[in-house]
């Protein structure tokens, strides 16, 4: 009970120091994120003791103070010496070098707990190239970095922990994730999910396509595909197996649709912040870049339930079980949503910064709450909805804000040795000048890279060490990145480290295995949508009106054709002149030439005609 209070009480602290700073604007940059990492990483210790339930707690009881304490401790010589550092440049002295490493080893720590070994890993990796890797031979070989050169990298100015990467957690994500929380517990979640309901759950599969449209709408303002999953999972996924649909399936259509939601805009697993900081380019340059392969997605998903339902007789949800359309459109359910959207319109609009802007999304979230709850539910009733909010809004930020953290020291150490660009170099050499080959070769190593990693983790480290390789063969830079974003992301649902299809799995009660192929042929799109970024500057809505009409043509071929062939959807009834026309409207969409999009469309239409006049022939 007493570890409960804590766990709650910091959780609430660290709500109420992001609703603070989002609304008065930020500390100066090194201070901003030290407090922040401090409370973080407190609630990191106190969510995740080390030794739960084991005989051995006390021990690790001392380890969590200990921990906590260095960090504190750390964070807290960075606020009083701020100007010391940001003007003087100091040299490292012992007490720096041992707070480093204190911090350092308390930042993994909390890493290993909250999302495993592999990324503690990798920067134990990166820190043992910088200091050792002037004795290897060959390429790899650096100059050579001392300890103190090292401190000095990574604690003692703005390049190593205290970098961008934990600035932008530190406010815009943490902003965001907040305001996602505050939406959800005012009655958005339940709003989310009867809306989902009434679209999907009369059609064909409706169970599953109520699963996609509920965890696209959640994973829109969630910062982890896994957390989608076993939020919306524990609703989608038994309903799925009582309507009688194969477990394998109902694990992996949530699992698909969750990570679906990681390239939706607004937040996109909060990669999105990420992106547009190393970038530098607006927010929005990022979010209408995102639009159209994200639709491209969802229609995928869709697309291959409804085969799939058709093929098998999927059921649809009973009536009775549907929310009515009065119930979902009531002013207490949609208004505190279109309050929240409508601040924060208003503070864009008004040239405010996006954290500012998530700000005014809030204060009009609380005001539409407030008022159509009033009389409906007590004072105390509210506080305590706004009160866990706030707390939901505190332990998610643990999990992003540490990992952030451990990034930003992968990601200066990767520049400091120059090892980036000297895979991107090896990279360009083994492909030539060829776009495709090296683009085939990134999106293989981005799907290794990024297993068992969350999204925004798996995107750093893959935009340090391959994005440029595509931009060194003349891919426009957003384009590059996204490449390697959309490649690392679904790395949550490819064999064989495939953590969302686990966690599904686990759910559904099933073998991971079948899943994680129900899982591939569910997403196919999603491997193949990266390529068409390179072959069709249309789709990042850019270029002109042509453009964007070749980019839509060729995706909706591809959204149609390839579900119809990996589910088996029926032509003319023949196998292999079905899986003829759908390869050829695949070839056709693929191959980027001005008529070829709306050959492939007028292919793949003509087809459908034919086909069904030639079943009706027989009926």
């Amino acid at each position: 009970m007493a570890l409960a209070r804590v766990q709650k009480s910091l959780a609430i602290v660290v709500g109420l120091f992001v609703l603070y700073t989002a609304a008065t604007g930020p500390f100066e940059g090194l201070i901003q994120r030290a407090l922040f990492l401090a409370l973080v990483t407190c609630l990191g210790f106190a969510l995740y003791p080390l030794g739960a339930g084991r005989s051995w707690r006390p021990v690790g009881m001392v380890i969590d103070l200990a921990l906590c304490a260095v960090s504190v401790t750390a964070c807290s010589y960075i606020v009083v010496n701020y100007d010391t550092i940001m003007t003087t440049l100091p040299w490292a002295t012992t007490l720096d070098m041992a707070l480093t490493a204190g911090l350092v080893l308390a930042v993994l720590e909390l890493g290993r707990r909250t999302v495993g070994l592999i990324f503690p890993v990798l920067v134990l990796i990166g820190l043992g190239y910088a200091l050792f890797g002037s004795y290897l031979p060959g390429p790899l070989r650096h100059r050579g970095f001392d300890t103190a050169f090292v401190t000095e990298t990574i604690f003692l100015g703005d390049l190593g922990i205290w970098g961008m990467l934990t600035g932008v957690a530190a406010t815009v994500i943490a902003a965001f994730v907040l305001f996602g929380a505050l939406l959800l517990h005012t009655g958005g979640g339940q709003a989310f999910m009867d809306l989902a309901m009434r679209l999907g759950g009369r059609q064909p599969g409706g169970a599953a396509k109520i699963a996609t449209i509920a965890s696209g709408l959640f994973g829109m303002i969630s910062g982890s595909a896994v957390a989608n999953v076993a939020t919306t999972g524990n609703f989608t996924i038994p309903m799925m197996i009582r309507l009688g649909y194969p477990r394998p399936f109902a694990a992996a259509v949530e699992a698909v649709a969750s990570t679906g939601g990681q390239i939706a805009p607004p937040i996109m697993g909060a990669a999105a912040f990420v992106m547009a900081e190393i970038l530098g380019v607006p927010y929005w340059t990022i979010i209408v870049a995102a639009i159209l392969p994200a639709l491209l997605f969802y229609m995928s998903v869709f697309m291959t339930v409804h085969f799939v339902a058709l093929r098998r007789d999927l059921a649809i949800v009973p009536e009775d079980e549907m929310p009515a359309w009065a119930t979902i459109l009531a002013p207490r359910r949609i208004a505190p949503i279109l309050a929240a959207l409508g601040g924060l319109g208003i503070g864009i609009w008004l040239g405010r910064s996006i954290a500012t802007s998530a700000f005014y999304g809030i204060v009009g979230l609380l005001i539409a709450f407030v008022a159509t709850e009033a009389g409906r539910l007590s004072l105390r009733q509210m506080a305590g909805k706004l009160i866990d909010g706030l707390e939901d809004a505190g332990k998610g930020l643990v999990i992003i804000g540490v990992l952030l953290a451990g990034a930003q020291v992968l990601v200066s150490m990767i520049n400091l040795t120059g090892i980036g660009v000297s895979l991107s170099s090896l990279i360009v050499s083994l492909a030539g000048d060829s776009v495709v080959l090296v683009a085939m070769i990134v999106g293989a190593v981005c799907l290794i890279m990024g297993m068992g990693l969350p999204t925004t983790a798996a995107y750093v480290l893959v935009a340090a060490v391959l994005a440029p390789a595509m931009t060194a063969v003349g891919v426009d830079p957003l384009a590059a990145h996204l490449f390697v974003f959309y490649f690392a992301t679904i790395s949550v649902i490819t064999p064989p480290v495939c953590v969302a299809v686990f966690v599904g799995a686990g759910i559904a009660k099933t073998n991971w295995l079948p899943a994680a192929g129900e899982a591939v042929r569910l997403g196919a799109v999603t491997y193949i949508v990266p390529f068409l970024l390179l072959l069709y500057p249309g789709m990042l809505l850019g270029g002109g009106p042509l453009d964007i009409l070749e980019a839509v043509a060729a995706g909706l071929a591809l959204v149609l054709a390839v579900p119809a062939l990996l589910s088996g959807a029926r032509l003319f009834g023949y196998r292999s002149i079905d899986i003829t026309i759908y390869a050829a409207v695949i070839a056709l969409a693929i191959y980027p030439q001005p008529v070829t999009p709306f050959l492939a469309l007028g292919l793949l239409a003509g087809a459908h005609v034919l086909g069904r006049q030639q079943r009706r022939a027989l009926a």
